[in-house]
């Protein structure tokens, strides 16, 4: 993919050892200093996926600061699914019928200091363009809450339950020793969707918000304190007029 601009952003492919660097070090401040790391200024968040996967810098073009980061896997198919990181914590065995290009999109953070709605505008552009240029007709991956009380996260499961879960030929299982099944009642009432949605993970509303769907369950990461939900989104099923205002912004 060649790099794209979107106004003060330059989205492009890690070329170097120092653009990969870069992103872990990202990674390590967005995922890991949150919970009061300590941090002598070279602390990386790295695993040996790194090396199968392609990394997206967001950089600001005018101070050259990265803004944003996230790694993807191409997977020819379904058939390749045990290869992703996803696979490690999901059973993913009915995805492997889907006999589709498919991309895993992981790690994706926005640098803490930076607010600039922007920034995961350009990284959506630079993701469009990777899927138009791969035919890849699924994307998928996990979405962290943080935090890993089910209860501070009660509004938002209690949605997604109700309106977001998998269809049932892709339903992924429950793999992982640890998780929060959604069938278990949190709220006494019905869920506030205005509340659960300001309480999603961005990357996941922005899922959501093209006929995304997820996990009938949560894992539970208590190395980064995060819960996390398997992710889907069907290129097909993306409403035609969301998915002309992508093809646009990736243009």
């Amino acid at each position: 993919m060649q790099p794209l601009r979107k106004g003060r952003y330059l989205a492009r492919l890690a070329e170097t050892s120092d653009d990969l660097r870069a992103t872990q070090r990202l990674r390590w401040l967005c995922f890991v200093a949150r919970n009061g790391a300590a941090d002598d200024g070279a602390q990386l968040d790295a695993d040996a996926l790194d090396a199968e996967c392609r990394h997206m810098l967001v950089e600001d073009g005018t101070t050259g600061q990265l803004a944003c980061c996230f790694r993807f896997l191409p997977l020819d198919g379904g058939r390749d699914i045990a290869r992703s990181y996803s696979a490690q914590f999901y059973d993913l065995s009915a995805l492997e019928s889907f006999d589709a290009p498919m991309l895993e999109v992981g790690r994706f953070c926005v640098h803490p200091s930076m607010r600039d709605p922007d920034i995961i505008r350009t990284a959506w552009a630079a993701l469009t363009r990777l899927v138009e240029e791969s035919g890849v007709q699924m994307l998928f991956g996990c979405s962290s809450f943080i935090g890993t009380e089910p209860e501070a996260h009660a509004d938002a499961f209690a949605v997604l339950r109700a309106r977001h879960l998998a269809p049932g030929r892709w339903w992924p299982r429950i793999k992982a020793p640890n998780v929060f099944r959604f069938a278990r009642a949190l709220l006494p009432g019905q869920p506030d969707p205005r509340r659960a949605m300001a309480a999603m993970p961005p990357l996941l509303r922005s899922y959501l918000a093209l006929g995304g769907w997820v996990s009938d369950h949560a894992v539970v990461d208590p190395a980064l304190r995060t819960m996390h939900v398997f992710t889907g989104v069907e290129i097909g099923a993306i409403p035609a007029a969301r998915r002309r205002l992508l093809l646009t912004a990736a243009s």
